[in-house]
């Protein structure tokens, strides 16, 4: 349990207002859902029967809306886990349209020190969502101090000093709060058993793809064919968000070098031209595959040396470029390292030889 002291952290000095006025705040946004602002938020779907995909995560999340709408409380906390793009946040939204409630978004990153946390906390409103993205690098003492707040909807202060201190319970209104991460597993063990419901969200499939993208044009008002919009989504990675960025850049090339219609040849050689292949393979995806064969005889070898050699980032291969392709069987993760498959020789027209043959 945190107890925070009001003495250190709610300083009304001028001093600590000045300070606070030029620190940035930690909050995203703190108004109803808007979804008209940027090219993400245009296209965001407000109910479930907009929201393609995670046809079981839909069912499950409709009960609970329904149940907690009848029992008039907030819904349990919800923790969603997955690949980036799949639509945790979107899907948090859309939570909190059917729950007719608003939504305020922060990630943890921003959270650094005990008052961001409690200043969000103490300004929610009765069954509003609390939105936290990236909640597995949320640092230890924000995490203490959301333990009483998710669990008994108060915050534990101290007041005075010395033989004068006393301990306060702050109560809190009921709210709901959704964690969003991509590494479910760095998440401590007490965080993660206060959420009520914790899910998966799975790679979306072509079909699944090929309707987001028929109607994320629908909305942008760009005109494409069935052939086009499989197209896209073929080489999409899953991901919805890829799909929608791709169908915006290939409407480009359909109005600058077409007719202004995406059909499936105009799809497949705009993202020709964009180095994306039909595996959904970017330049860093074959970049990476191409030295584990080629520098290191296939593998294992460790993430760390791959992202040097590549002059990249490791969070960068591990959260955008690894989950897609150890879910298309072409990189295996082993107690060694990475290593790339038999898969990943053929798509890319290496040959193995027999030592790597008898390896696998």
């Amino acid at each position: 349990m945190a107890i925070i002291s009001d003495d250190k952290y709610f300083n009304n000095s001028d001093n600590d207002k000045k300070k606070s006025d030029t620190n940035k705040s930690p909050m995203v946004k703190a108004v109803s859902i808007e979804y008209d602002r940027t090219f993400e938020n245009t296209i965001r779907p407000k109910n479930f029967d907009d929201y393609i995909g995670q046809t079981s995560l839909k069912e499950t999340l409709k009960i609970s809306i329904e149940a907690a709408k009848l029992r008039n409380s907030p819904m349990d906390h919800l923790l969603f886990y997955g690949p980036p793009g799949l639509g945790k946040t979107t899907l948090a939204g859309v939570i909190a349209e059917q729950m007719g409630v608003e939504m305020k978004i922060t990630s943890a990153p921003s959270l650094e020190r005990p008052r961001d946390i409690i200043g969000i906390l103490m300004s929610l409103k009765g069954g509003e969502i609390l939105f936290i993205d990236e909640i597995h690098r949320l640092n230890k003492i924000a995490e203490e101090i959301l333990y009483p707040a998710m669990e008994d909807f108060s915050l534990d202060m101290t007041t005075g000093k010395s033989q004068t201190v006393k301990t306060l319970r702050i109560p809190l209104p009921k709210f709901t709060l959704i964690g969003a991460t991509t590494k479910a597993g760095e998440l401590s063990g007490p965080l993660r058993d206060r959420f009520g419901i914790i899910y998966r969200l799975q790679f979306y499939s072509t079909e699944e793809l090929t309707q987001v993208i028929k109607r994320t044009a629908k909305i942008l008002d760009i005109q494409i064919t069935e052939e086009g919009a499989k197209s896209i989504a073929k080489r999409s990675r899953g991901t919805p968000r890829i799909a929608n960025r791709l169908t915006k850049r290939v409407s480009d090339f359909a109005l600058i070098k077409y007719n202004g219609i995406i059909s499936g040849k105009v799809a497949d050689s705009s993202l020709d031209v964009l180095k994306i292949d039909e595996y959904g393979l970017d330049t860093t995806d074959r970049a990476l595959l191409n030295l584990i064969i080629e520098k290191y005889d296939g593998g294992p070898v460790g993430i760390e040396t791959i992202a040097a050699a590549l002059s990249e980032d490791v969070r960068t291969l591990e959260d955008i470029c690894e989950p897609y392709l150890l879910q298309s069987g072409l990189l295996q993760r082993t107690p060694r390292g990475r290593k790339v498959s038999p898969e990943a020789y053929r798509y890319l027209g290496k040959k193995l030889d027999n030592l790597q043959q008898n390896l696998f």
